[in-house]
């Protein structure tokens, strides 16, 4: 994930995961269970996972309110970044499905106040029910 937020002339922020190397970070649909009891601790009462994606270590869980990105680090892998991207604040956002040649799928969401957030996925990930969910929780 990579976001294009900018704090003013020559600075540039990542504000969340940044999957900035898309051979190795590719997001692959993992089990929900692998990644909830990471997540549980701070969804709020009601909230419930819909999707789960998970790279080397981190992983990327989508929630019916929220967009949340998890970056282990460390060498022990002990601590954790947890970004929260609600999708109110999602102001647009695009799909690209894999091709013949080019077999990942792209999920681009621009959001008020940080900029663009890109998601690669490999291209046995849903990509097409990913943006209807986004758009069932945006439009």
């Amino acid at each position: 994930m990579t976001s294009d937020a900018r704090g003013g002339p020559g600075h540039y922020y990542s504000a969340v995961i940044d999957f900035s190397n898309g051979s190795v970070f590719k997001l692959n649909p993992c089990n929900p269970s692998d990644v909830i009891p990471e997540v549980a601790p701070i969804l709020i009462p009601g909230e419930n996972v819909l999707a789960c994606f998970k790279a080397v270590r981190d992983f990327v869980v989508f929630t019916d309110k929220r967009l949340i990105a998890v970056n282990v680090q460390g060498m022990t892998g002990k601590k954790r970044d947890f970004s929260t991207l609600p999708y109110s604040k999602i102001q647009a956002f695009s799909i690209e499905t894999a091709g013949t040649f080019d077999l990942d799928a792209e999920l681009e969401l621009w959001f008020s106040g940080l900029g663009r957030v890109r998601l690669e996925f490999k291209g046995s990930s849903n990509i097409r029910q990913l943006g209807q969910m986004i758009a069932s929780y945006t439009l």
